[in-house]
C-alpha cells in the first residue's frame, strides 16, 4: 500500500519525494540488522573507548577541566539516571587503575573500541552499490584511523567545554552548541572514509548536515522524555535498563546515520555520479 501525506501536511508535500525513498529504506529488515549490530557494538566499546580518553586526560596530560568535560558530554548524550552511572563507573574505572593503565593496555584498548566500524563499513558499501568489502585488517586500518579521528574531535569538545562544566545547565547548553559541528565532522570523515570506494563529497557533506541536526533533535527528545522511558525500561530489564537504555538510542543513532548515507547515495546515482572504486 503507497504511504500517502496526510493533507493537513500540505506545505511538506514538496519534501515528500525526497523523504519517502529513505523512510521505505528503514523499513527495510537489513537495515535493522545492521543498526542492531552497529548498536550492539558500540554498547561494547564505548565504554572502553571512554576509559581510554579519560585515563589519558587525568593522568597523561592531568586537565581536570577536560575530565570534567567528559561528563557533561556523557550526561548530554544520555540525560538522567544512565548519565549519572556511566560517570560513576567511569570514574571508578579510571581511578581503581589509576596510573597502572598502560600506554600498551590504552592500544588494547582502543582496539576493543574500534569493532563499530566493522558492520557500519558493511552497511555503507551495501548503500553505495560497493560489490566487494576491504578485508579484516584493512579495515582495522582504517577503523583505527577513524577511532583516533573521533577521539581528537572528541577531545576537543570536552577540552572546550571544559570551563563551562560546573554552570549546571548552562554547561549543557555551550555543549551543544558547540558539539553539532564536531557531530557534523565525525558523520562526515566516517562516510567519507568507510566506504570501500570515493563517494561524492558534496553529496556527503549535505548528508553529514542533516544527521548532524536530527542527532541533535534525538538527543533533545532523550532529554524530554527519559524519566518515563527510564521508569519502563527500568520495569521491563530490571538491572539491565542502562544497557538497554544505551543500546536503544545507539540503534536510533546508527538509523540516522544510515538514512542520511541512503539520501546521499540515492542523489548520486540520480546526478549520475555514483561512488567510484580506489584506484
Amino acid at each position: 500500500m503507497p504511504i500517502m501525506l496526510p493533507a493537513a501536511l500540505g506545505p511538506f508535500r514538496k519534501f515528500w519525494p525526497h523523504l519517502k525513498p529513505t523512510l521505505l529504506y528503514l523499513a527495510e529488515t537489513e537495515v535493522h540488522v545492521y543498526s542492531f549490530s552497529v548498536a550492539a557494538n558500540i554498547l561494547l566499546s564505548f565504554f572502553p573507548f571512554l576509559i581510554v580518553v579519560t585515563s589519558l586526560v587525568r593522568y597523561g596530560l592531568g586537565w581536570p577541566g577536560v575530565e570534567q568535560g567528559i561528563y557533561v558530554a556523557l550526561n548530554d548524550y544520555f540525560p538522567g539516571e544512565t548519565g549519572r552511572f556511566l560517570v560513576r563507573n567511569l570514574q571508578s574505572a579510571v581511578y581503581t587503575n589509576g596510573k597502572a593503565l598502560s600506554y600498551f593496555s590504552m592500544l588494547l584498548l582502543l582496539f576493543t573500541a574500534n569493532g563499530v566500524f566493522m558492520p557500519l563499513e558493511v552497511a555503507l558499501n551495501r548503500v553505495w552499490g560497493i560489490a566487494k568489502n576491504r578485508s579484516f585488517v584493512s579495515n582495522q586500518v582504517i577503523s583505527q584511523v577513524l577511532v583516533f579521528g573521533v577521539g581528537l574531535l572528541w577531545f576537543a569538545t570536552t577540552a572546550i567545554a571544559s570551563p563551562l562544566a560546573r554552570l549546571g545547565w548552562l554547561a549543557v547548553l555551550g555543549y551543544k552548541a558547540i558539539s553539532f559541528p564536531v557531530t557534523f565532522l565525525i558523520v562526515f570523515l566516517t562516510y567519507w572514509l568507510l566506504p570501500n570506494a570515493r563517494v561524492p563529497k558534496p553529496l556527503i557533506f549535505l548528508a553529514a548536515l542533516g544527521v548532524a541536526a536530527a542527532i541533535e533533535l534525538v538527543k533533545l527528545l532523550n532529554l524530554l522524555i527519559w524519566p518515563w522511558l527510564y521508569a519502563k525500561l527500568s520495569h521491563e530489564y530490571g538491572p539491565f535498563v542502562n544497557s538497554v537504555t544505551i543500546l536503544t538510542w545507539s540503534f536510533v543513532f546508527s538509523l540516522l546515520f544510515l538514512a542520511g548515507a541512503e539520501w546521499s547515495a540515492r542523489k548520486a546515482r540520480e546526478l549520475g555520479a555514483p561512488a567510484l572504486p580506489h584506484a
